[in-house]
């Protein structure tokens, strides 16, 4: 859920960093998302309750959406996570669908592509493409074992290993709430 939209992560420190609400336009502003998808996320966010509406109408300065007691908990580290990205410079790619789901997964252990569609449960084509944008990034790199048969494998870089703990405790805090 935290990875199908593009905006969840960022969305979620920004509620953070913004003492746990804001308004729909602050958060537009903020980010530089267009209103389609902040609605989306925001969405979603709420379904899931890591996100409040703000009931009622109130003073005009008071906030439309709400981190919830489990997105509270989430939040900070969707903030970690979101520095790290920008302190790599990887935030556009990292931010992806797929980039930190598989990013996740190569950190555990899984390197064959085909295992990785079937942990990742993601089409072969989406699949190739995010490995492709990551090691574009320096954050995966593609092997060719010599065995009988010759094999590819796909591993974390130094750089992307820089991630693992970052995701790693949002998965924790994610299983956790």
């Amino acid at each position: 859920m935290l990875f199908k939209h593009r905006w969840t992560i960022p969305v979620l420190a920004a509620l953070d960093e913004l003492d746990g609400g804001a308004k729909f336009v602050t958060l537009q502003r903020r980010l530089g998302v267009s209103r389609d998808s902040l609605q989306r996320t925001l969405t979603t966010l709420v379904d899931t309750g890591l996100v409040g509406r703000n009931p009622g109408y109130g003073h005009p300065m008071r906030p439309e959406y709400t981190l919830t007691t489990r997105g509270s908990r989430l939040a900070p580290a969707c903030a970690a996570l979101l520095e790290g990205l920008r302190d790599l410079g990887v935030e556009d790619i990292g931010l992806r669908k797929w980039s930190l789901p598989l990013t996740y997964s190569l950190a555990q252990g899984s390197g064959r592509f085909n295992r990785l569609c079937d942990d990742l449960d993601v089409t072969p084509r989406a699949l190739a493409q995010a490995l492709k944008e990551l090691q574009h990034a320096g954050l995966v790199e593609r092997l060719l074992v010599e065995d009988s048969p010759p094999r590819t494998e796909y591993r974390l870089t130094g750089k992307g290993k820089r991630l693992t703990p970052l995701i790693s405790a949002l998965a924790r805090e994610y299983i956790a709430t």
